[in-house]
């Protein structure tokens, strides 16, 4: 293992200076392009030289992107996400970013589900209505690492990276929640009723922004007691990892426990419990992790190219499948930045770059992947990874023209 980790941290190393000297490409966006041409050179090599294709299988295979994702990188990527949230830029948009988490997510998921149905059956692949639902669920959360970058890179207005920053933070956990409640439905072809899958819905959810915020209050407190940046730092690592792990263990929403716990750190211990001195640590050492974690986490979404089956029906059902997500996304958007367009200025333009880089990322995957043991869910594999290339490539790419041309962003 410890070879195995050695081998994507040297990847992610030499993919990370090639894009950065050479593609000219935000670090995740040009990893996640020289990966996918190695995973696709790996694919047409399998051809001739199969044992080595079976050795980068198995390999992949042994890794197990969904838990490593579901259980073990969101925690520190929700964390530090929530940790370098503008907060007095939140606490103004608040009601947005709440609506579009939560009412947003439900009713893209919905959407989804309806325009994934028809898709499946104008190319006749079988699909059930719960089997969409789960779909919609998976692949509703945004995923906006790549565009942050770009974002912050180009001084994008601060209301911009609070509405994507924010709504991806909550809705991560919203839609696994949502995922994980459609996906403990007894029986393929029957929906949950409305009132068991809003008490689970609500349990998870809120048990764990009521856990993140009780260890958030505690670790505060610990921190109070001390003036030592090593030691900090260190509380909040075990906070951001104890708290994700204990949360998982009460089967519990997890990523809503890593935002929760990250926001009152944010919130309470920056300004009462801690010196500029560790402010300043914490910081550089939570942006440095982060920074690293996103580079691993997309080159392992450009190598899962090699355990995605294709063929000529679900390429197709992917492709259709793009802009129905967009349609989703925008409808989902424009349905509650209408009435709100009194704290959102230019809604117009906002609403264009809220659908355009609301950018699906390696959550979808990890949850699709857990879809693997249930034969007739198999095709959603494909066809969420097709989406979410599309979505990091072609959106994340020209994010930055976009702003632009809106007047969000200074001219190059």
């Amino acid at each position: 293992m410890f070879q195995f980790i050695s081998v994507i941290v040297c990847l992610a190393a030499f993919f990370g200076l090639v894009s950065y000297r050479f593609l000219r490409l935000p670090i995740t966006i040009g990893t996640m392009v020289l990966s996918l041409l190695s995973a696709s050179l790996l694919l047409l090599s399998g051809r001739r030289i199969a044992p080595f294709h079976h050795f980068a299988l198995g390999m992949f295979e042994r890794l197990d992107f969904h838990s490593l994702v579901l259980h073990a990188l969101l925690a520190f990527l929700l964390f530090a996400g929530a940790l370098h949230l503008d907060l007095e830029s939140l606490r103004h948009h608040r009601i947005t970013v709440f609506l579009l988490s939560t009412l947003g997510t439900l009713l893209s998921a919905g959407l989804i589900a309806g325009l994934i149905w028809c898709i499946l059956h104008l190319c006749h692949i079988p699909a059930s209505p719960l089997g969409c639902l789960i779909f919609g669920a998976l692949i509703s959360p945004t995923d906006p690492i790549a565009v942050l970058e770009m974002l912050q890179r180009v001084g994008a207005p601060a209301h911009i990276q609070t509405l994507l920053g924010g709504e991806s933070l909550f809705n991560d956990g919203v839609g696994a929640v949502l995922f994980l409640a459609l996906l403990a439905t007894p029986g393929a072809n029957t929906l949950p009723s409305i009132k068991s899958f809003t008490i689970l819905f609500f349990l998870e959810a809120g048990g764990g922004v009521l856990l993140g915020i009780l260890l958030g209050l505690f670790v505060n407190r610990l921190l109070r007691l001390i003036d030592n940046y090593r030691i900090e730092v260190f509380l909040t690592l075990a906070l951001a990892m104890g708290g994700y792990a204990l949360a998982d263990a009460l089967h519990i929403s997890a990523p809503l426990e890593a935002v929760a716990a990250g926001l009152l750190i944010n919130s309470r211990g920056r300004a009462l419990a801690m010196s500029p001195t560790s402010v300043q640590r914490l910081d550089d050492f939570w942006s440095l992790l982060d920074d690293m974690l996103n580079i691993i986490l997309f080159l392992l979404l450009g190598f899962a190219l090699i355990i995605v089956p294709l063929s000529g029906k679900l390429i197709l059902a992917g492709l259709l499948a793009i802009p129905a997500a967009l349609i989703a996304r925008g409808l989902s958007v424009g349905v509650l930045l209408y009435p709100l367009r009194r704290w959102n200025p230019e809604p117009g333009k906002t609403w264009l770059v809220m659908t355009w880089g609301g950018l699906r990322g390696a959550l979808s995957i990890a949850l699709v992947l857990a879809l693997l043991d249930t034969p007739a869910l198999r095709p959603f594999l494909p066809i969420t990874y097709i989406i979410v290339v599309f979505s990091v490539l072609v959106q994340g790419l020209t994010m930055v023209p976009l702003l632009r041309r809106l007047g969000f962003a200074p001219p190059p």
